[in-house]
């Protein structure tokens, strides 16, 4: 059973959406929040694997929340999907870059909620093919100053490297294996130590990690 927590402060917009996903079988929802602060609070009593989280919020944000809530101890099973009115909101790179697992914009349909909830559940991250792209390319462009690439990135093998690179271009780990001609457990191993050596917690940090380090250049095809 997914444990889901929803964070919004139009309560009209919270209700509806805790009533289709605690409609579903596979989904409970354990709070609602009408704030950040709030929502801080109730995920830490009420331990959800994940959070529905409205940006834009008064007193604190919904990006201080996801920052606060992945920050806490025990929060590694959590995944926090963020909810915005543009696909190309400029605090939607903030939200990724705190540690959200990706974002759905707020008129998509019920079925795609429900759909959202289960994916970043599974630790998949959630970002759509059509905005990615310039998703990306506009939070690299916000960071002219690229960071130095960590040093951890030099322990990946040549395999891990193009897995890299491959969950950068948006690859499942089914379109990964039919790519490199293996099977879906053989990716699943190299995704798994993509991540332990790299310390990431999801494909979204996967993803951010790779274009802020110049594994992949915006512009070019990953894929």
């Amino acid at each position: 059973m997914i444990r889901v927590l929803v964070a919004d402060d139009q309560t009209i917009v919270r209700a509806g959406f805790a009533a289709l996903l605690d409609a579903q079988d596979d989904i409970t929802v354990v709070g609602e929040a009408g704030d950040g602060r709030q929502a801080v609070a109730l995920a830490e009593r009420n331990r959800p694997d994940v959070v529905v989280m409205d940006i834009r919020m008064p007193g604190m944000d919904g990006i201080e929340a996801t920052r606060r809530i992945l920050a806490r101890p025990g929060s590694e099973g959590v995944r926090v999907l963020v909810l915005t009115t543009f696909d190309v909101d400029e605090y939607v790179y903030e939200a990724l870059a705190v540690g959200a697992s990706g974002f759905l914009l707020k008129d998509a349909t019920a079925d795609e909620l429900v759909s959202a909830v289960r994916v970043v559940a599974r630790g998949d991250s959630l970002l759509a093919p059509q905005v990615t792209g310039r998703l990306i390319r506009e939070f690299t462009k916000q960071r002219r100053n690229r960071p130095q690439a960590p040093s951890e990135l030099a322990t990946l093998t040549a395999r891990e490297n193009e897995v890299l690179v491959l969950i950068a271009g948006g690859l499942s780990n089914a379109e990964i294996a039919a790519r490199l001609v293996v099977s879906e457990h053989t990716v699943k191993t190299h995704v798994a130590r993509v991540f332990t050596k790299l310390g990431l917690r999801d494909r979204a940090q996967a993803v951010m990690l790779a274009y802020e380090s110049g594994v992949v250049v915006p512009g070019e095809n990953a894929t």
